[in-house]
């Protein structure tokens, strides 16, 4: 019998509703666990038990915050591999990529964790005589974190360190495709200080505990990503409250190929940026725009790097692309090939699903070509290991066909002409902008965020994290002359 994980309410481990079972995608007879489903009571509870311990939390030294997020970073680091491993197994992605993300949720700790000591105010002078001003900023208060499953553990890091460390309480509903790896982050946080109940775990399925979370009236914030639709969903919700939002929605990046570009680097570039993790991530350049003079060269040797991937167990050494999250992901990739047939674009490669002597959710790569930017799949994201090429025939032509989509989160450019690159930093219509590099890929001590329906409210990551789990609050003062 597989383990029952429970949910992270007050400080104790609860059980809940009827417990879902967590299947590794690379092999469904194999059950990673069986994790509790919270109920309403239980999140109303939690809701309750977060603000009475916010205020305790708020009033801990820096130093001790700084402390317990820093142990929270140094043991994800630590322990990169072994939960690398889980998280990999639960979600798909080869182990490299499993690997690599928990050191990275280690590290956007362990900056929040300095960023704890650099909480420092400004002061003015009143434009009446006598009064000088004081201007702080102050915890929000109980902040709803709900992070998807493409990343569970990395971008529930880059929502939950801050907002510690900014002196708030945390419930955090994980997406339930990825339980395993959100409950082993809780479990850490268990054991490293925080006042019961700063931190709590609620697993569920979004249409219930998600949606009664963020339109829960005790809720200050809320911080989501997910898709456009939901998206819309929350922040009508967390409105009807008067709170405060911040949503990571969806994109449909292009990468822009130029007639001078290093076909090497642009090849490698749109590999890593449009099938590293099956294609589902926000930041994968799923449409390739790219020059007349050559299209065709860049499409042969594209279609020869996705022939030559090894398709595989996210586990198995030699995986280069592991299968997709959940059969409910596969079905939806498929019938976007369905669709891509009728449309008149070419398959140049892929796009099938494939067995494998374990049972899993595995299709091989996709390349389509001769696609136009009004085609469905040009326009919609589709959250898989999908790129379709357009050509185009001028630089300017790619500019505006990449800033013709309804969203802006991250674009790219291959090009050795300084003002292209240049010009294009300068007005693609992105909150993100890659040159020479793939789409995939930011760094953590910098703004991360989108324009148009990619994100809604304050950029994540960096110090312009402050912006959202902060409130200002300016104090004026009169103090007297001295006696």
């Amino acid at each position: 019998m597989a383990e029952t994980y429970n949910n992270l309410i007050g400080g104790e481990w609860v059980p809940g509703a009827d417990p879902i079972a967590n299947i590794n995608p690379s092999d469904v007879t194999d059950t990673i666990g069986l994790y509790a489903q919270a109920t309403a009571a239980q999140l109303d509870h939690a809701v309750a038990v977060a603000k009475d311990a916010q205020r305790e939390w708020q009033k801990t030294g820096l130093e001790q915050r700084q402390q317990v997020l820093d142990a929270v970073g140094r043991e994800l680091m630590d322990r990169s591999e072994e939960l690398g491993r889980l998280l990999s197994r639960e979600e798909g992605k080869p182990l490299a990529e499993g690997k690599g993300e928990v050191f990275r949720a280690g590290q956007f700790f362990c900056y929040y964790a300095a960023e704890v000591l650099r909480q420092i105010g400004e002061t003015a002078d009143s434009v009446r005589p006598g009064i000088e001003i004081d201007i702080r900023r102050e915890p929000m208060g109980v902040v709803a974190v709900i992070s998807p499953w493409n990343f569970p553990i990395a971008t529930a890091s880059w929502k939950i360190a801050p907002a510690l460390a900014y002196g708030n309480a945390v419930i955090w509903k994980p997406a339930n495709q990825t339980p395993a790896s959100a409950w082993a982050l809780a479990e850490i946080l268990t054991r490293v200080g925080l006042p019961m109940g700063t931190f709590q775990l609620l697993m569920g399925p979004g249409a219930a505990i998600g949606n009664a979370l963020v339109g829960h009236r005790d809720v200050d914030a809320v911080t989501f990503t997910g898709s456009y639709a939901v998206g819309r969903q929350v922040a009508a919700a967390v409105a009807g409250n008067l709170g405060k939002y911040q949503l990571e929605l969806g994109s449909k990046n292009a990468l822009l190929v130029m007639d001078d570009a290093d076909l090497d680097l642009a090849v490698a570039a749109a590999v890593s940026g449009g099938y590293s993790g099956t294609g589902q991530k926000c930041t994968a350049s799923s449409r390739l725009l790219v020059h007349s003079a050559v299209h065709d060269a860049f499409v042969d040797r594209l279609a020869d790097a996705l022939k030559s991937m090894k398709v595989g167990p996210a586990l198995a050494p030699q995986t280069q692309m592991g299968p997709v999250v959940s059969d409910t992901q596969l079905a939806a990739n498929l019938r976007w090939m369905g669709q891509i047939k009728q449309s008149g674009a070419r398959i140049v490669y892929g796009g099938e699903r494939i067995t494998l002597e374990q049972d899993g959710f595995y299709m091989t790569p996709a390349l389509i070509s001769e696609s136009t930017n009004d085609m469905p799949f040009n326009r919609e994201e589709m959250f898989g290991p999908i790129a379709a090429v357009q050509r185009i025939e001028s630089y300017e032509e790619g500019l505006a066909v990449a800033n013709d989509t309804d969203y802006g989160l991250v674009a790219g450019i291959f090009t050795a002409s300084l003002a292209r690159a240049t010009h294009f930093r300068r007005h693609i219509q992105t909150g993100c902008v890659t040159v020479n590099l793939p789409t995939a890929g930011t760094d953590y001590h910098v703004p991360f965020g989108g324009r148009k329906n990619s994100s809604s409210g304050p950029r994540e990551q960096g110090r312009a994290a402050a912006e959202f789990y902060t409130q200002v609050k300016t104090a004026y003062i009169r103090a007297g002359e001295p006696e």
